[in-house]
């Protein structure tokens, strides 16, 4: 019994390193593609049609769009939705989504990005990070999960409010009191759900 429980130890002492490592490579993924997408946003040789085509083409692949189209909805609406339903909903959603998120870089010009250590969260990585102007200091937090395409964010926090949430919160309201197709005509409709803006604290 006492070798059993020897060699059991060991087996997990010995697979410590590769579940360290993961975090560390969510991290390596985030931060090249925000620096990047900082680099473009300073770049004063582009217009901005063509600035934003190239930050979604660059940021798409670590977001797991289908996933966050799904949780955007929750348990609560997302089954009720047929398929053709939920496909309109996912691509609505989906723009929707990267536009706001261009809206809120068009605030920023000549910030720096701080990036914090990997948080463990279970199976799930949160990377930190924070944005950092000579008034102001925004967190946010980039939740992520491994498939098996290699990590991908499911959920971004902003000062501690998920932008999820967020958008289920919203979405909630219009279903509670309407239907799927209401709520596809607002996501057609420019400005109809925005992404809460970040509290700003003095650095």
């Amino acid at each position: 019994m006492r070798y059993l429980l020897s060699l059991l130890l060991c087996l997990l002492l010995s697979a410590t390193p590769s579940l360290a490592e993961d975090p560390a490579e969510a991290r390596e993924l985030i931060e090249p593609k925000i620096d990047a997408v900082m680099m473009l946003l300073q770049d004063e040789s582009l217009d901005k049609a063509e600035r934003d085509v190239q930050i979604i083409a660059l940021v798409a692949p670590i977001f797991d769009y289908p996933t966050l189209a799904k949780l955007s909805l929750g348990k609560k609406h997302w089954p009720q939705l047929n398929p053709g339903e939920k496909a309109s909903f996912s691509d609505l959603f989906i723009n929707r989504l990267q536009q706001s998120f261009l809206e809120k870089l068009d605030i920023y010009t000549d910030e720096k990005v701080l990036y914090g250590e990997p948080l463990i969260k279970g199976k799930k990585v949160h990377v930190p990070t924070t944005l950092v102007s000579k008034d102001s200091r925004i967190e946010m937090l980039y939740k992520m999960y491994r498939t098996a395409e290699g990590w991908k964010v499911y959920d971004v926090e902003i000062s501690g409010v998920s932008v999820i949430q967020t958008y289920r919160s919203q979405f909630d309201g219009v279903l509670s009191d309407g239907t799927i197709d209401d709520l596809l005509e607002k996501l057609k409709t420019d400005g109809a759900f925005t992404i809460t803006e970040p509290d700003e604290t003095g650095s």
